[in-house]
């Protein structure tokens, strides 16, 4: 696995996802609503993934950034230890555009029919061709937005 920050070849995903729940992490570094939910993000992942939690299965977490520089998303993605959808080519606009999730500054590039700005995660189900599981609204939920990720039974997992 390369180091957090860095790219994971695509060769190396369906290994590196196995058997976790998967969540996108639609966020920007610029974004104080953002910055402020992400302690109880991160803690909520270690609290998850540590070996004394009952989850039987750990999360993965993949950025999806709103941030304006791939300097800055490499940053945010190494210090929260995140893979990230790539915002070369369009790639991060196509998937903000699937689940209609940007940032208020995106409207002017996205449009306006969106159904959440930022912070948000959507839990995408393994068994399903990664289709969306759950939608957490953390934009306006705040940390509460992590209770609705449902942890229990074999849904979601990859």
């Amino acid at each position: 696995q390369p180091p957090p920050g860095e790219p994971l070849p695509p060769s190396s995903l369906p290994s590196h996802l196995s058997g976790k729940r998967i969540a996108l992490y639609f966020s920007a570094g610029w974004c104080p609503m953002c910055t402020s939910f992400e302690p109880s993000l991160l803690a909520f992942r270690e609290a998850v993934n540590s070996p004394a939690s009952n989850a039987k299965n750990d999360i993965e977490l993949i950025y999806v950034p709103s941030d304006r520089s791939e300097e800055e998303i490499l940053k945010r993605t190494a210090a929260m230890k995140m893979l990230s959808v790539p915002l070369a080519d369009g790639e991060a606009d196509r998937v903000k555009a699937r689940y209609k999730i940007w940032s208020g500054s995106e409207c002017g590039k996205l449009g306006t029919g969106r159904r959440s700005g930022v912070p948000a995660l959507v839990v995408l189900d393994g068994q399903k061709n990664g289709e969306e599981m759950a939608f957490l609204a953390a934009e306006s939920k705040g940390a509460k937005a992590l209770e609705d990720w449902d942890l229990e039974g074999g849904a979601g997992v990859w």
